[in-house]
């Protein structure tokens, strides 16, 4: 049995060129795909915080329906177990950031001057005020 001989010593591999076009079709790529996938995260941190503050200011309204008054913190609503636990602002990633809401001055007349009447995110937006949700 005889077998073919190679002539020479032909390596087989890429060239810089083809090495060059590859990197710059996934650097294309990847140039529509980033901005998409950080404007989907802000997206989806923005509907996050949106479902929060909602069982957030449901369970003060439960809490005020059951008891009569407001909670003093937001850490009655948890220990009252209203909320399993203290949420995490989806923007700010903290459980420190959240900006109390007394209740309105009306309420101020029968003694509810302090506690929590609402919440808001304490995360800087800057074109879009998550203060105001």
């Amino acid at each position: 049995m005889v077998f073919p001989t190679v002539s020479g010593d032909k390596r087989r591999g890429f060239t810089l060129i083809e090495l060059l076009v590859v990197m710059a079709i996934i650097a294309t790529l990847l140039s529509i795909a980033v901005p998409r996938y950080f404007s989907h995260l802000d997206r989806t941190r923005e509907a996050a915080l949106r479902e929060t503050l909602f069982v957030v200011r449901d369970a003060i309204d439960k809490f005020h329906a059951d008891t009569g008054h407001y909670p003093a913190e937001l850490n009655e609503l948890v220990t009252k177990r209203y909320l399993r636990k203290l949420p995490v602002d989806p923007v700010s990633e903290s459980t420190e950031t959240w900006v109390i809401v007394p209740p309105p001055a009306e309420s101020a007349g029968s003694g509810e001057a302090d506690g929590v009447w609402d919440i808001q995110s304490g995360a800087g937006g800057e074109d879009r005020p998550y203060a105001s949700w």
